[in-house]
């Protein structure tokens, strides 16, 4: 067979299936309202929960950042890569995990994605793990189990008795948990004070990717951990830069011990060039703003978003499940009904994307609607008015 028409056919197979993906041109700045391919659309998918991404302080700390330290870091950060400016954000992030963890030490990464496999690769190498993948985790998380060398058990979406029989019956010799906080793809929240109490019982680590937590839960803006009142040497914790905090990037916080293993022992932290020192510079504006009082209100804002859009949606055949965070899926089912319910929103002037499998099961493909502090009420409303209005139309 021609190589060429192979991977047609494949495309094929994909767009006869409506899985097949675009991608869409924004102008300007991320923000809810931007100009998408050529139309201006209210845009209900960023990850930019605050709405830092184009937050002036920002931007004037990234123009800094690079005035400083150049366009880009020049090499990995064991060769020469590595900066003042990732130092001192390093050093601001363990400052930040320090009431939860022991002896907390901070490692920035270029994405969340090679957080994750940096985490997980480095604790199997030895081939004598098992990791304990949460059902519903990342596709990240799902890769670094993958690659690592380590046996791999996948435990029920929230199941903590079924993982606790897991983590009894199990003789290796290290043992990961490895879960998200926030699930992406459903809002809802991982029962990680259970997870941990386990995770103590059997002698385990707890991998907690807190990816859509970080910068938007508890009080101070620290994340999943401090929402749940956490403090355990068993945590390993990772947080992404690139979406509440609005600028790029990743960070692994554990007991500096752990930490020295991933920089001795990490592949995709080793082995790729440092970020530009720049959007670290901007990161420790980013970080002042999410720890103060305008992080605080933006949070507050936010809590009553979400209240807002649930309190007005009316639906009698989609499904809301329940979620009290930033996402809000609205499970439609069949691949062509979520695509059709995207593509009317986006001719009413809203953009709300479809997601369908592999992203999620099949079956239960979902309009995936994220909120951001820019937002407004009235934007809100709209959105609710329009979705209600699909659902109600629905064949």
């Amino acid at each position: 067979m021609n190589l060429i028409t192979d991977i047609e056919r494949k495309l094929d197979a994909l767009a006869a299936h409506s899985l097949t993906r675009r991608r869409r041109v924004t102008d300007g700045a991320c923000a809810p309202r931007q100009s998408v391919d050529g139309r201006d659309l209210l845009a209900f998918c960023s990850n930019d929960y605050l709405g830092l991404a184009a937050h002036p302080q920002i931007i004037e700390a990234l123009r800094e950042g690079a005035s400083l330290y150049g366009a880009g870091s020049g090499a990995s950060h064991l060769v020469s890569g590595h900066s003042r400016a990732h130092e001192l954000l390093e050093q601001r992030l363990a400052e930040s995990m320090a009431p939860y963890l022991v002896e907390a030490r901070a490692l920035s990464l270029c994405t969340g994605y090679m957080a994750n496999l940096a985490i997980l690769t480095a604790l199997g190498q030895d081939g004598e793990a098992m990791i304990f993948s949460e059902a519903l985790n990342h596709a990240s998380l799902i890769d670094g189990a993958r690659l690592a060398r380590a046996g791999v058990t996948v435990y029920p979406h929230g199941d903590v008795a079924a993982l606790d029989a897991l983590l009894a019956a199990s003789s290796a010799a290290t043992k990961v948990v490895v879960t998200d906080s926030v699930f992406s793809m459903d809002g809802d929240l991982a029962p990680l004070p259970a997870l941990l109490a386990a995770c103590e019982r059997h002698g385990a680590w707890l991998v907690v990717d807190d990816a859509h937590g970080f910068g938007v839960l508890g009080a101070n803006g620290h994340g999943a951990l401090e929402h749940f009142g956490l403090q355990s040497p068993n945590l390993i914790y990772m947080g992404t830069l690139g979406k509440a905090a609005g600028v790029g990037g990743a960070f692994v916080a554990a007991h500096a011990s752990v930490i020295e293993l991933l920089i001795q022992r990490a592949r995709p932290y080793i082995y790729t060039t440092a970020a530009p020192p720049a959007l670290a510079h901007a990161l420790l504006t980013s970080l002042a703003i999410i720890g103060g009082a305008e992080g605080a209100a933006r949070r507050a804002h936010l809590t009553a978003l979400i209240d807002s859009l649930r309190g007005a949606l009316r639906f009698e055949r989609w499904q809301l499940p329940l979620s009290h965070t930033t996402i809000q899926p609205v499970i439609i089912g069949s691949n062509d009904d979520a695509l059709r319910a995207s593509a009317s929103l986006h001719q009413q002037g809203l953009w709300v994307p479809a997601i369908r499998p592999p992203t999620v099961a099949p079956g239960t493909a979902r309009l995936r609607v994220t909120l951001s502090a820019s937002h407004t009420h009235s934007d809100v409303a709209r959105l609710a008015d329009a979705l209600n209005e699909l659902e109600r139309a629905a064949p």
